[in-house]
């Protein structure tokens, strides 16, 4: 199955776009029918995201109480996580700066010649506000349980960093807890094996929900501005595999392909969390100890949003020309340094890249109706920069690894996780102790 899970996944994102268009074009729009089909690709899909969020919690918390009990050293978590911090600014750097020069080159919003008011903050419906105290605030947990409830990633690592560095203060007496934390987190990854068989029925519906819902029609329709942007997410994923190319040399070739399921999986369904299960998974198999992943993933997700950075400069800009206004290199070098800052804030926030441009543009005096210019199409460029994010935080985390001299040889990509006993000779009655009169065999008497 792991082998011909990749195939599937491609198989069903193509026929979800086929069976999507069929049902836009064949099915009125305003019928009951095209809502009950909406609603039964929709359940695809959640049914899976549902699955993995339900994984996402603990499969963090075993990973990383382990791994740091493991290290044993809590110098190395200050220098790995120095090293992670260093990495995911210079990343974020290079990310908004490419948004900026391919947003100049392209002039995607030059010609619309939108004048102030032609689209309203109604279309882009209630955006929460960005306010960098109370996420700060927010990171600190004050129920590690709550925080589990809500898959708060943050909250959770706050947590496991005191308690895997608890446990190497107290030694032997906290063993037991370790060795729990290390099954929870292979339990973890044992589910995730079961969830990812409905991958493909997934990634099915989500792309024949969007497709039927919205058309094939709105990509034409937006057609420059997807290109350009695609192309300049290329460009980012070559500088990153560029970079990480110095450190890991020609492993970064077979990087890509250890990871192209989460890739597919996060590209199809626009969710980093839906892709996370299967990359610490994919990790492992490349030679990332658990040790270094379970800290360097996590923060990542959180502070290394590449694909995310790149599209709310990218974004602002096209904004800018759509409303012919022009601004100076000071102005963009500001709203550079400004995304810099405001995107490390907005980890649990629902629709963070909107929350960042918003942000930003009323920050300059942009038409922050502007917004809606680019939300009838968000889905589309959500699927491009959430895979671009996949990519970003693997190739940090393996950096990171081989810096620290821990990467280790790797295992079969297509590995098969461990089966559950099948059909066995007992019969599932393994353990009862049943005198022979207590037992009937109705297979005998038949018989």
């Amino acid at each position: 199955m792991a082998r011909r899970l990749t195939m599937y996944i491609l198989i069903g994102m193509i026929l979800g776009v086929i069976v999507g268009y069929a049902v836009r074009v064949t099915v009125p729009a305003d019928s009951q029918a095209f809502e009950y089909w909406l609603k039964s690709f929709s359940l695809l899909a959640t049914i899976f995201l549902n699955l993995i969020k339900l994984v996402v919690a603990p499969l963090i918390l075993g990973t990383l109480v382990a791994g740091i009990a493991h290290m044993g050293d809590s110098s190395a978590l200050g220098r790995i996580g120095t090293r992670a911090i260093a990495w995911f600014i210079l990343a974020s750097l290079i990310s908004i700066s490419l948004g900026l020069i391919m947003v100049n080159f392209f002039q995607p919003g030059a010609g619309l010649n939108l004048t102030v008011g032609a689209h309203s903050l109604a279309e882009v419906g209630e955006v929460k506000k960005l306010d960098m105290f109370q996420f700060i605030e927010h990171v600190f947990p004050k129920n590690i349980f709550q925080a589990m409830a809500e898959n708060n990633v943050l909250q959770i690592l706050v947590f496991s960093l005191f308690a895997g560095v608890g446990l190497t203060a107290i030694g032997e007496k906290g063993k037991p807890l370790v060795r729990g934390a290390e099954a929870l987190a292979e339990l973890m990854l044992q589910i995730t094996g079961y969830v990812m068989r409905l991958a493909p029925l997934a990634v099915f519906g989500a792309l024949a929900g969007v497709v039927a819902k919205y058309g094939l029609g709105i990509l034409a329709t937006y057609a420059e501005l997807v290109t350009e942007f695609y192309l300049s997410l290329f460009v980012l994923w070559a500088i990153l595999l560029g970079i990480g190319a110095i450190f890991l040399r020609g492993r970064i070739v077979s990087l890509i392909r250890y990871i192209r399921e989460p890739l597919l999986i996060a590209f199809s369904t626009a969710s980093s969390e839906a892709a996370m299960p299967k990359l610490f998974e994919q990790l492992d198999r490349f030679g990332v100890p658990r040790r270094i992943s379970g800290f360097v993933l996590p923060l990542g997700y959180s502070f290394n949003l590449d694909g995310s950075m790149m599209y709310a400069s990218f974004a602002t800009l096209f904004i800018a020309q759509a409303y012919n206004i022009e601004l100076s290199m000071t102005q963009q070098i500001l709203i550079l340094l400004t995304l810099m800052v405001s995107s490390k804030g907005i980890a649990a926030v629902p629709r963070a890249s909107l929350v960042v441009i918003t942000a930003t543009l009323a920050m300059f005096d942009l038409p922050v109706e502007g917004v809606a210019l680019i939300f009838a199409i968000d889905q589309f460029l959500d699927m491009g920069r959430t895979a671009t994010n996949v990519v970003g935080n693997a190739v940090a985390t393996s950096v990171i690894t081989k810096w620290e001299g821990m990467l280790e040889e790797p295992d079969p990509a297509d590995l098969d996780r461990p089966h559950a006993p099948a059909h066995t000779v007992h019969g599932g009655a393994r353990g009862l102790d049943l005198a022979e009169d207590m037992v009937r065999d109705e297979r005998s008497e038949k018989g």
